[in-house]
């Protein structure tokens, strides 16, 4: 998937727990763990808000674009 979570990362960082940062942000300590796997469809602008509130981070800090690698062409 090119849009990686590093919302693990940011977690180590700040030195949080995601027990807390759920807790603040108002989901389930299960959907913070689906989060943090990246293994979630979409997120709410309002729990990004909240999560970079509460992290004192930028969205680019948590998101990361990883461009998919396309095997060479060959004539």
């Amino acid at each position: 998937m090119p849009i990686v979570v590093q919302l693990d990362v940011m977690l180590a960082r700040r030195k949080v727990k995601s027990r807390d940062l759920a807790e603040f942000v108002g989901i389930t300590e299960a959907n913070m763990s689906l989060l943090k796997q990246g293994k979630v469809k979409g997120v709410r602008f309002e729990t990004l808000e909240k999560i970079c509130e509460y992290l004192q981070c930028q969205p680019g800090d948590l998101l990361v674009f990883v461009p998919a690698v396309e095997p060479p062409v060959v004539p």
